[in-house]
């Protein structure tokens, strides 16, 4: 009885649950916004215990300014937190109700304030663009079924996948993080945020270039990775640009600085 019940409890779901991405692709969402502010609350927490925060008052402020300068024109979350970790990592994230973690080895290849903004504005998209919940209820259909809504923000055993769906790199548990299909949209979508924020939207090409020299080759080939290769994103973003109202392909003068 409970197997012929399944499908149609999913299906029921699935209706429930489709919406429309910022680009207009469907999507399936299956948990409430106030279940993904808590993961991403608690996930936030999981990492600042893992890892070394850095407090260098300059640096803070100068994240921080990025940060508030994009978000200002996110409708939601409001009042992002913002933590700079210590790492050699060449990576950022942001999560669900409104947290931003960037790693000093970032600030290797983001050599200036736009740059940033790129990289800033991408995890941002994530997180505006519902890529974590969608990521957690594509998970919760293929391998988990109903045991997934009880489970996923409470359970331990559940703990992992739902980090996993939150694309927070491999030392969290994940084997896929996001899509090579989100990833190409969270970077249209954070070109528009961080060119309409006012930063220089061609240094999100200048980006991808100072990532791939920075990948030494190691890149692996883009039909084995989710996320597109650098000659690909290059291409998507400076297509993106010349698709930019004039107005906001004109960067402004602003007062983040390092």
């Amino acid at each position: 009885m409970f197997k012929q019940i399944l499908p149609l409890v999913v299906l029921s779901s699935l209706v429930v649950g489709c919406t429309a991405s910022p680009t207009g692709r469907n999507q399936v969402l299956l948990y409430s916004s106030s279940d993904m502010t808590q993961l991403g609350a608690q996930s936030f927490e999981q990492i600042k215990q893992q890892e070394k925060i850095n407090t260098d008052p300059k640096l803070n402020n100068y994240v921080q300014c990025i940060a508030d300068t994009l978000t200002h024109y996110v409708a939601q979350p409001t009042n992002w937190d913002v933590v700079i970790f210590d790492s050699p990592q060449v990576n950022a994230f942001a999560l669900p109700g409104g947290h931003i973690g960037v790693y000093t080895g970032l600030l290797k290849v983001a050599k200036t304030p736009s740059q940033l903004a790129a990289v800033m504005g991408h995890e941002i998209a994530h997180v505006t663009a519902n890529h974590s919940n969608e990521r957690l209820s594509q998970s919760k259909i293929t391998n988990f079924g109903l045991q997934m809504t009880d489970y996923a923000l409470q359970n331990q055993e559940y703990r992992e996948t739902a980090m996993q769906a939150l694309g927070l790199g491999l030392q969290y548990g994940v084997v896929l993080p996001y899509g090579r299909t989100q990833e190409s949209e969270a970077d249209v979508v954070g070109l528009e945020l961080m060119a309409k924020a006012g930063f220089d939207p061609e240094e999100s090409v200048t980006l991808w270039r100072n990532m791939a020299a920075a990948s030494d080759g190691n890149q692996p080939p883009e039909f084995l990775s989710t996320h597109p290769s650098h000659d690909t994103r290059i291409k998507a973003l400076r297509k993106a640009i010349t698709k930019l109202p004039a107005e906001y392909r004109r960067p402004k003068e602003l007062s983040c600085k390092y």
